[in-house]
């Protein structure tokens, strides 16, 4: 978003401000299903000068649009502190459209100033202005690591105790010491351990929602368990409260129940944690690239520093086995350096003085000594780390019948439960009667499972870019990625993207007395002085040929028309029919020829010899192995393409013909290929443009998926939706076939977390007993419920294996 003045006004003295658009990503804590997320999403936005908020349950992550004039990112972690939540760092910001990053410690008084509790609290001060992205994966880390030994230590206390109540309900007079007023007062004891112990979280995010005016999972964890512990603590403590207690009949008690939903809802969340660390393993694995230390260069001395305090122009040695620190340019030394890490290439590209090296790629054969000219943040991995991490934490338009479910999910819940406690109340009103409707109440509560449908997209889509990212394929996000699954047809470009952008020598035609090597070296050796892109072709291709150049002399070029020069004594001349007849050589012989390898889009020189016409030596773009195999791949998935180039349309045809590819725009200029995007999609299929994401722009923004060619360097500020780190189109099925799988996911997502809580929560309620005599107690409902978050995120997981086999 460009940054637009206000209208002034009168004078002056009356004009607004110039807003500062600027980003900050920050790290949330303390979030458990999706109505957490629309409570953090409306804190945020209700923020001064915030423009948009999005909410990532799966990476537990807000990035925030906002104006750096009217907050700072202390002050909407101070939000989101207000709401609820915890935020472990003040993130990085990240200007936008040249606006400088807000200061984030301009807001530090702000994020402290909360009555209730302080942001110092739950922000760790001093505050960064900027951080990388090692910065905040260690950051995010230590997070993690910390809510997991906290999870480890509260689940190992609850089982502990639990088990024992476990094994209380269900002797059944087994046990005769346990069996009456003894039992029931040690269950009560145990229980009263695992519910206001490692329970108490649960009452505590619960009170924090009601407080908001808002329910959420805890809110239905808290009610089942709160429900159980006090009817059942009333039963032990005061049975004379309940009909029959005094006839020796003792109320039944529902106490191994809400400890074993603790158990299984904290059991549940560990498990959550766990996975949810593997869908951070592309960026982690990323980020483990960089080197943390660094041997700077200054005269004859070399000091190891950390990388982190390089700056623009130091010099940086590299030995053989090391990576690169940082982004710079070679000024000593040469080296192959392996950047399939960055881009996917899988071939070592050779580097020497005046090449640009990537940080976080391996130096492999040789000394170089390169010139830092980006860090930290700006660097091509750590603008490939935010690719990934933004694309993670977005939404897929397929998440709003969840995101709309969720909004109404609890209190729809809560009402349900209530309604199945009165009506199991209203069949039976004895003891007996509420001590069922009591049970169902809270099964009902605790069954429900708001948390498998709000990770259901999300967790899909974290994990489809993260593979994505290690395959050489950034989807910008969980749209991109939706619309990129949809796709039917793909528009290519010629030069560059189906071939390899530069002509090869294709063909070699010798008149009687000159055979096809002869002729082929002395037109070699002729050319061997100029730098014409053609020239370059037919050297290259007669010494892949095997054809040995000899030496030339008086060489001359005529811009556009052709070259002389002397080889072996003999005056060799090549070029077009008019620069041979201007010295008096007549090409009618081979013109038929030459036009037949033009029809094919091939483009011949005439030679001639000592005046006279010696045959003629064409050269083409050709098509690359790997478009054949990408167009071949395309049509496998019932993808039609079309080739869409500027280039004459015999050249266009014979490229479509060697590709198999039958629909042709040829002799296009740059701005007719939107429009040609547009006819596409009028005509009712879903378009994916592919272009370099400069000139194709217009097209590429037009399409329904625009894909840019690109790589590791330039791959953050593509324009495009999906962009091939590899530079080629050979990522391009793979792109469309990743996208259709992560969507395949996301269904089945949705469909098994519906199909869960539609069944679910009327067999909870005993609506199938009178039918099938089912009843569902509380403690198996609790695991079910459990264990349908983490089938959610496993079922997304096996993303991980995409592309492996």
């Amino acid at each position: 978003m460009a940054m637009i003045p206000q209208t002034a006004g009168p004078t002056r003295a009356t004009a607004a401000p110039v807003a500062q658009s600027a980003r900050a990503d920050l790290p949330v804590q303390g979030m458990t299903c999706a109505a957490c997320v629309r409570r953090v999403e409306k804190a945020l936005r209700a923020a001064p000068g915030v423009q948009e908020a999005t909410v990532n349950l799966v990476t537990q992550r807000a990035t925030i649009a906002y104006d750096a004039q009217a907050t700072t990112p202390a002050a909407l972690a101070h939000a989101i502190v207000e709401a609820g939540y915890e935020v472990p760092e003040v993130p990085e910001t990240s200007a936008g459209d040249g606006a400088p990053a807000a200061a984030a410690g301009d807001g530090a008084a702000a994020a402290t100033a909360a009555p209730e509790r302080s942001a110092a609290d739950a922000v760790a001060a001093p505050p960064y202005p900027r951080q990388a992205a090692s910065e905040r994966a260690a950051a995010m880390d230590a997070a993690e690591q910390k809510e997991q030994r906290t999870l480890r230590r509260d689940v190992a206390i609850a089982a502990v105790f639990t088990a024992p109540l476990l094994v209380i309900a269900m002797s059944h007079g087994a046990i005769p010491a346990l069996d009456g007023a003894a039992g029931r007062w040690l269950s009560l004891a145990l229980a009263t351990v695992v519910v206001l112990g490692p329970g108490r979280r649960f009452f505590r995010l619960a009170w924090g929602a009601l407080r908001h005016r808002a329910a959420d999972m805890n809110t239905l964890v808290s009610l089942g368990t709160g429900a159980a512990w006090l009817y059942s603590t009333a039963a032990v403590v005061a049975p004379g409260l309940f009909p029959h207690a005094a006839h020796g009949h003792a109320p039944p008690v529902y106490f191994e129940a809400a400890a074993a939903i603790v158990t299984f809802v904290l059991l549940g969340k560990l498990l959550e944690t766990r996975a949810r660390k593997r869908l951070a393993d592309a960026v982690r694995g990323l980020v483990a690239l960089q080197p943390k230390t660094a041997r700077r260069v200054r005269g004859d001395a070399e000091d190891e520093v950390p990388a982190a305090a390089l700056a623009p122009g130091d010099l940086v040695l590299v030995r053989p086995g090391e990576r690169i620190a940082t982004d710079g340019e070679v000024v000593r030394g040469a080296s192959a350096v392996d950047e399939s890490m960055l881009t996917g290439e899988s071939m070592p590209v050779d580097k020497t003085a005046g090449s640009a090296v990537l940080g976080g790629t391996l130096n492999q054969s040789g000394a170089l000594t390169f010139r830092v000219t980006k860090t930290g943040a700006d660097t091509a991995l750590a603008r490939i780390v935010e690719a990934v991490e933004q694309a993670q934490g977005s939404r897929a338009p397929i998440a709003r019948l969840a995101d709309v479910v969720s909004g109404i999910f609890v209190p729809v819940v809560v009402s349900v439960a209530s309604l199945t406690f009165v009506a199991w109340l209203a069949v039976d009103p004895t003891a007996a009667g509420l001590a069922t409707a009591i049970e169902r109440f809270v099964a009902v509560l605790v069954i429900a499972c708001p948390c498998a449908l709000g990770l259901a997209t999300p967790a899909a889509v974290a994990v489809g870019t993260g593979r994505g990212a290690e395959l050489g394929v950034l989807v910008k996000g969980g749209a991109a990625l939706e619309a990129a699954s949809r796709v039917d047809t793909v528009l290519l470009d010629k030069t560059g993207t189906l071939t390899s952008g530069r002509p090869e020598l294709t063909d070699v035609v010798a008149l009687a007395g000159h055979g096809e090597a002869e002729l082929l070296g002395l037109v070699a050796a002729a050319e061997h002085e100029s730098e014409h892109p053609v020239a370059r072709a037919i050297v290259e291709g007669a010494r892949g040929r095997g054809v040995g150049l000899p030496p030339a002399s008086a060489f001359r070029a005529e811009i556009g028309h052709g070259i002389e020069a002397r080889v072996s004594g003999r005056l060799v001349r090549a070029g077009t029919t008019a620069w041979l007849r201007r010295a008096g050589i007549e090409t009618d012989a081979l013109e038929a020829e030459a036009e037949r390898l033009a029809a094919q889009g091939r483009t011949p020189s005439f030679v001639a010899v000592d005046g006279r016409l010696a045959g003629l030596v064409a050269v083409a773009d050709r098509p690359t192995e790997e478009a054949r195999r990408a167009v071949a791949a395309l049509r496998e998935l019932g993808v039609e393409v079309a080739m869409v180039t500027g280039d004459r349309a015999g050249a266009a045809r014979a490229v479509a013909e060697e590709l198999g590819i039958r629909a042709v725009f040829a002799e296009v200029r740059p701005e007719d290929k939107a429009r040609i995007v547009r006819e596409q999609r009028a005509a009712g299929r879903r378009v994916a443009m592919v272009g370099d994401g400069i000139n194709d722009a217009p097209a590429l923004a037009g399409a329904d998926v625009g894909v840019a060619l690109g790589s590791g360097a330039d791959i953050a500020v593509a324009s495009a939706d999906v962009a091939l780190l590899r530079g080629g189109i050979a990522g391009l099925p793979v792109a469309l076939e990743l996208a259709r799988a992560t969507l395949r996911t996301i269904r089945q997502n949705l469909f098994w977390a519906f199909v869960y809580n539609v069944l679910g929560i009327p067999i909870a309620a005993g609506l199938l007993y009178p039918l099938t005599g089912w009843l569902l107690s509380p403690v198996l409902a609790s695991a079910a419920m459990s264990l349908s978050s983490v089938s959610v995120l496993a079922n997304s997981l096996r993303l991980r294996a995409f592309g492996r086999g």
